[in-house]
C-alpha cells in the first residue's frame, strides 16, 4: 500500500510503498477512500522537517537541553547517533481519515465489514485503528464531508471547554479550518460570534456563515471592536484557534474579555501572559487537548476501555459522532470549505506549496484497487535455510538504534523485518538492506529461509512469540524479559527442546568490563552491588503496565540479576526486595533487591528512578578476597588490590556488539546458547520472586 510520510532528517515528503497493516485485537481495518490534509498542523511538521539542524534546535530548546545532558552521561558519539536516529524515523502525516471497514478485530462488536467510518488514521491506503477512535458515518453524509470529523472535533472540544450559553458573545481568533468550523458550531449553538483573521478570504467565508468577522489589517482594532459591540462589557469567551509565535494574541484576548470571562487555547501561540490582565478580571484560561477526553490515555485509545457516559458525557469518540451528526443535520456545512481535490499519487501538488498554501481544506482521493499485501520486497537477496538467515520481529528504538547498526556492520544475513504498522519496518529495511518488510510476524516464524528469529516487541508478546518460534524449529533471540508470569515461562520451558538455542538479551555479561572483571575475580564467593540510576519514566508509559510491560523490575532489573549470576558463577537461591514508599505497588521502580546465591555469594541491586540524570546511569561494585572492582557506566573499570591491573577505559560498551556477533556466529556454525537456558529460567523466576517478596514482606526461595 501507499502512505504519505515526512522525513525530519531530509525534509522530504514522500509517498512510500509499505506493507498493509493486519487487523489487531480491539481494532478495525479500514480501506481509505478520502483523507483531509490539515494544512495548519501538517504545514508545521513539513516546515520543521525542511529546517536545518540549527533551526530545528532553536525551535525545540528543551530537546537541546536533553541532548546536552545525554552527552555528559553517555558521551558525544552515542548521543549524536541517537539524535540522527530520531531524526531518521519517518513521521506518518495525516489524522483525518474516511474509509470502509474490511476486517474487524477480536473484541469489536460495534462495527462490521462494509461500514463507512471516520477515524484519526493517517494518509495511507489501509489503516488499523482502535475502536474508540472510529465512528460510523450517517448515510446522508458523503465521504468528503466525513473527512472533517476529526479536525471538527478539535474545534468542538474547545467549545465544550468554553461552555457557551445561548446568547453569549464568543470571539474566535483565527479563521483557518478549525476556526471556521468552531465559529459555525457556535452560531448553531445560539451564540453571537465574532471572528478575527488577517486573511480577507477567510473573513468573507465566516461572514457567509453568520459570523461577525473582522480583519485587523483593514484598520479595525480587535479589542475596541469587541468592547464596542458588547456595550463595554467584553466577550463572554474567547477561543483561540490561531497559530502564531506572538504574545499579542493572548494579551488581546484578555483585554477583550469581560470580568470572569473564559479563554480557551486550541491553537499554538506565544504565552507570555500579563498577570495584571488576568488578575483584575479573574479570567480563566485553559488549553484544549485535541479531540477530547480519552486523548493520550492508552486504556481508552488502545485498550478500548470507554469512560462511563453519565460521568464523562463527551469523549473523543462521542465528539466524532457529534460532528457527524451536525453535518448530517446541516448544522455544519463543510463541503463549501473544500478548495481542492487531489488524487493520492498527485499528493505533492499539495505538499510542494504547503508553506504558501492559502487553501482552506484539501481532500486526498484514494484508488479503489489499492494493494493490501502485508509484505513488500526491499532487496532481491536470496536466502537458503541453514545459512543463518535472520528475521526480526519489532522495529522500535532498540532495534533501530542498537541492534541493526551492529548486525549491518558484521554483514549479518538480514532476511525480513516485521512491524505492526509497516512503516518503521520498511524504513529500517531500506536503511539496512533487509530483504523484506512485513506486518505479519508469523510469516517470519514460518519462513524456511529464516534460521534465527529476533524478537524485540513489547514485553507482553515475548513469551508467545518465543514459544511459536521454538515450535517452528527456529533459533530465538528475545530482548528481556523472557516472560511476565510463571504461566508464560512454563509455556516457553515446555516448547524448549534444546535442539535450538534460546538467548535472552542479557547483554551486560558480554561487556568487556564485565568480561575483565570475571577474569580478575575468578570463581570465588563475592559481594556484588549493582546500582541502576534508571531515570524517571512517566506512569502512563507502557513499561509500567503490569499486563504489557510487567513493570521495570521484571522488565529491566532482570539485567542485573543475570549480570551478578554471571559474575558469581552461581544461581540465585532466594530473593528479598524492599521498595520505597508507604504502600509500594507491583510496578515500583524504586527498590533494593537482595540476592542469595547457592555458592554463598550475595548480590544487591539498587534500582532507582529518582536520581539525577547528571550522575552515572550504571555502577557495579565487586568485593572479593580483599580486592575491589568498580565499573562506572561501562566506561571505566578501576581495580583496587589487584596485581598488574588498576584501570580500564573504553567508550560506553554494554556488550551489545559482542553479544550479537557471537549470536550470529553460533547460529551459523553451531554451539550452545550464549546464556545458558537454566540461567535464563533462574533469572526470570528471581524477577517474579522480587515482586512477590515486596508484597509478602519476606524472603522468597527460588
Amino acid at each position: 500500500m501507499k502512505q504519505i510520510i515526512q522525513s525530519f532528517k531530509t525534509g522530504a515528503t514522500v509517498l512510500e510503498e509499505v506493507p498493509a497493516p493486519a487487523v489487531r485485537k480491539g481494532c478495525v481495518l479500514i480501506q481509505t477512500t478520502r483523507t483531509l490534509v490539515s494544512l495548519g498542523t501538517e504545514r508545521m511538521l513539513v516546515e520543521f522537517g525542511r529546517a536545518n539542524m540549527l533551526q530545528k534546535a532553536r525551535q525545540q530548546p528543551d530537546r537541546v537541553k536533553e541532548v546536552l545532558a545525554k552527552i555528559k552521561t553517555d558521551g558525544l558519539k552515542p548521543t549524536i547517533n541517537a539524535v540522527f536516529n530520531k531524526l531518521g524515523q519517518p513521521l506518518p502525516l495525516g489524522y483525518c481519515n474516511v474509509g470502509k471497514v474490511i476486517a474487524v478485530g477480536e473484541g469489536v462488536s460495534e462495527f462490521k465489514t462494509g461500514d463507512r467510518v471516520a477515524s484519526n488514521g493517517p494518509h495511507a491506503e489501509f489503516v488499523c485503528i482502535p475502536k474508540n477512535l472510529v465512528a460510523n458515518i450517517p448515510d446522508n453524509v458523503s465521504d468528503e464531508e466525513a473527512a472533517f470529523t476529526v479536525i471538527g472535533s478539535i474545534g468542538l472540544q474547545g467549545i465544550r471547554l468554553c461552555n457557551p450559553q445561548l446568547g453569549e458573545t464568543i470571539v474566535v481568533v483565527g479563521l483557518g479550518l478549525i476556526g471556521l468550523i468552531t465559529a459555525e458550531l457556535l452560531v448553531a449553538n445560539g451564540c453571537r460570534v465574532i471572528g478575527i483573521d488577517l486573511d480577507p478570504k477567510k473573513v468573507a467565508i465566516a461572514k457567509e456563515k453568520g459570523v461577525i468577522a473582522i480583519n485587523p489589517r483593514e484598520g479595525v482594532d480587535p479589542v475596541k471592536y469587541v468592547n464596542s459591540i458588547t456595550d463595554g462589557l467584553g466577550a463572554d469567551g474567547v477561543i483561540i484557534t490561531a497559530s502564531a509565535k506572538t504574545d499579542e494574541i493572548i494579551a488581546q484576548a484578555a483585554k477583550m474579555s469581560r470580568k470572569r470571562g473564559r479563554i480557551i487555547l486550541v491553537g499554538v501561540i506565544g504565552l507570555n501572559i500579563s498577570r495584571a490582565d488576568f488578575y483584575e478580571k479573574e479570567l480563566t484560561f485553559q488549553v484544549s487537548c485535541s479531540y477530547g477526553p480519552g486523548r493520550y490515555d492508552d486504556r481508552y485509545e488502545k485498550e478500548g476501555i470507554d469512560y462511563p457516559l453519565p460521568f464523562v458525557r463527551w469523549t473523543e469518540k462521542r465528539n466524532f459522532q457529534a460532528i457527524l451528526q451536525a453535518i448530517s443535520t446541516k448544522k455544519l456545512d463543510v463541503e463549501g470549505l473544500i478548495t481542492e481535490r487531489v488524487k493520492l499519487d498527485n499528493f505533492d501538488d499539495i505538499y510542494s506549496k504547503i508553506s504558501s498554501q492559502d487553501s482552506i481544506a484539501s481532500i486526498l482521493e484514494y484508488p479503489e484497487n489499492s494493494s493490501s499485501a502485508v509484505s513488500v520486497t526491499i532487496t532481491d537477496g536470496k536466502f537458503e535455510a541453514g545459512r543463518g538467515g535472520i528475521g526480526i520481529i519489532g522495529a522500535g528504538n532498540f532495534t533501530s538504534m542498537t541492534m541493526l547498526p551492529i548486525l549491518s556492520e558484521i554483514n549479518a544475513p538480514l532476511y525480513s523485518i516485521a512491524s505492526a504498522a509497516g512503516l518503521t519496518g520498511t524504513t529500517l529495511a531500506k536503511k539496512h538492506k533487509i530483504g523484506k518488510s512485513t506486518t505479519d510476524y508469523s510469516s517470519i516464524i514460518n519462513d524456511p529461509a529464516i534460521d534465527l528469529v529476533i524478537i524485540t516487541t513489547r514485553h507482553n508478546e515475548h513469551a508467545k512469540m518465543v514459544r511459536e518460534a521454538l515450535e517452528a524449529g527456529k533459533h530465538v533471540f528475545v530482548e528481556k524479559p523472557l516472560a511476565l508470569s510463571k504461566e508464560e515461562l512454563d509455556s516457553v520451558i515446555k516448547a524448549y527442546k534444546g535442539d535450538k538455542t534460546l538467548t535472552v538479551g542479557f547483554n551486560r555479561r558480554f561487556s568487556p568490563h564485565i568480561q575483565k572483571a570475571k577474569q580478575l575475580v575468578g570463581n570465588v564467593p563475592m559481594n556484588v552491588i549493582a546500582t541502576m540510576n534508571a531515570g524517571h519514566i512517566p506512569a502512563s508509559v507502557w513499561v509500567h503496565d503490569m499486563k504489557v510491560g510487567g513493570g521495570r523490575i521484571v522488565g529491566e532489573a532482570c539485567h542485573y540479576m543475570d549480570l551478578i549470576t554471571f559474575l558469581t558463577g552461581s544461581k540465585i537461591k532466594s530473593v528479598c526486595m524492599n521498595a520505597m514508599g508507604i504502600n509500594p505497588q507491583a510496578n515500583t521502580d524504586n527498590a533494593s533487591i537482595l540476592l542469595e546465591y547457592e555458592n554463598g555469594s550475595t548480590g544487591v541491586i539498587n534500582y532507582f528512578s529518582n536520581g539525577s540524570k547528571s550522575y552515572s546511569k550504571e555502577r557495579i561494585e565487586i568485593y572479593a578476597q580483599d580486592r575491589t572492582l568498580i565499573t562506572d557506566n561501562f566506561r571505566v573499570t578501576e581495580g583496587f588490590g589487584f596485581n598488574g591491573f588498576s584501570k580500564m577505559k573504553t567508550t560506553i560498551d554494554k556488550g551489545h556488539a559482542a553479544q550479537f556477533k557471537l549470536l550470529v556466529d553460533r547460529v551459523k556454525n553451531g554451539g550452545a546458547a550464549l546464556v545458558p537456558f537454566e540461567d535464563t529460567v533462574n533469572t526470570t523466576l528471581a524477577s517474579f520472586a522480587a515482586i512477590e517478596s515486596m508484597i509478602t514482606r519476606q524472603w522468597v526461595t527460588i
